[in-house]
């Protein structure tokens, strides 16, 4: 299991009215993703353009706040609603909730996520679905904060993060790569808003077979 580092960071900000209209977003995006009608564009559309399909609703929905949109879709794209934390000293587990849908569209929400991102993609039930969540955390550090350059700081953290609290055992060096595409992808569309995530996830792939020749 992994955990995402916006929760953690965010979440004194997240406490105050930012939460309401943050979770707003979570419910109505989550409830997009769980419908009847996204299943059907399941069935003759591929993962990439579904990627994109959720991304350009949220843009909609903020009305073309691209800040918004991508917190919000870090949090709609989370697989998990709580997440345990083991601390390093004193070996005590506590539960940190995310912010999420209802259990019975948080659950169906995650059974319908677009999960076959990239080449390397496992070929499993649960495929890279966590891997959105650190595309669009990293893209929304890279969008919104441009004094400094945080993303790849941030990118890292999360890691070194993820091994120190015995979240998953190792530093996950895909997550790492993927949170680089993110960051790629939130200084795409302050260059061009018209750039779409899939433009930036197919790169990864591209890059790969292009390396191999």
């Amino acid at each position: 299991m992994k955990i995402m580092f916006l929760p953690l960071i965010l979440f004194p900000f997240l406490i105050f009215s930012q939460q309401s209209k943050l979770s707003k977003a979570v419910n109505y995006l989550s409830g997009f993703i769980a419908s009847e009608y996204f299943n059907e564009l399941k069935s003759s559309n591929s993962d990439l353009v579904l990627v994109d399909t959720i991304y350009l609703r949220a843009l909609n929905y903020f009305e073309g706040d691209y800040s918004e949109a991508l917190l919000a879709l870090t949090f709609t794209t989370v697989p998990y609603n709580e997440v345990p934390i083991v601390t390093p000293i004193l070996k005590n587990v506590f539960y940190y909730p995310l912010i999420s849908a209802s259990d019975s569209i948080f659950l169906k929400k995650n059974g319908q996520l677009p999960r076959y991102l990239f080449y390397d993609s496992p070929p499993t039930e649960h495929g890279d679905v966590d891997k959105q969540a650190h595309f669009y955390g990293s893209a929304f550090i890279s969008y919104s904060i441009t004094i400094f350059d945080l993303g790849n700081l941030i990118g890292y953290f999360v890691e070194a993060f993820e091994e120190d609290f015995k979240v998953q055992s190792k530093i996950d060096l895909r997550d790492i790569d993927v949170n680089w595409y993110g960051k790629l992808f939130g200084e795409s569309i302050n260059i061009n808003s018209e750039t779409l995530p899939s433009q930036v996830m197919v790169i990864r792939s591209l890059r790969y077979f292009i390396f191999s020749l």
